[in-house]
């Protein structure tokens, strides 16, 4: 059972798959910081000036009265929120990430619709026959 576990393991498929994820996640943390960074401190500007990620609706204030810069001040302070700022980044980075894929695996089929093959030549004896019937042919 240990060899069959060892082969399942170092097969090529499982090694990619690792690969894969371990570069969807460094890749996942460049969105997360493209949105927080680069796209929603203009969007914020928009809005009058807040920033995004800490636009929220306080449900319920905590031991420590508002207002909340951030969620996790209101988290520190026992308030109930909604995050609004939150979940929009995270759309936001799941839209550019699906975005990425579908552009990664539009190439992928690209290149797999390659153009076919040309048909294989004649085969020697078919070749040969050819030959022999060219042969006939002029004789009469």
């Amino acid at each position: 059972m240990l060899k069959e576990f060892r082969e399942f393991a170092l097969k090529g498929n499982v090694v990619d798959m690792a690969v894969g994820i371990i570069i969807g996640g460094a890749f996942g943390t460049i969105v997360s910081s493209l949105v927080a960074d680069v796209l929603m401190p203009p969007v914020g500007m928009a809005l009058g000036g807040v920033d995004f990620s800490g636009l929220m609706l306080v449900l319920k204030d905590g031991t420590t009265p508002g207002p909340y810069g951030t969620a996790e001040l209101a988290k520190a302070g026992g308030a109930v929120t909604i995050n609004i700022g939150l979940f929009i980044n995270a759309v936001i980075s799941f839209i550019i990430v699906a975005f990425a894929l579908f552009l990664v695996i539009k190439g992928m089929n690209t290149a797999r619709k390659q153009a076919p093959a040309p048909p294989p030549g004649p085969t020697p004896d078919q070749q040969l026959l050819m030959e022999i019937r060219d042969l006939l042919a002029r004789r009469i």
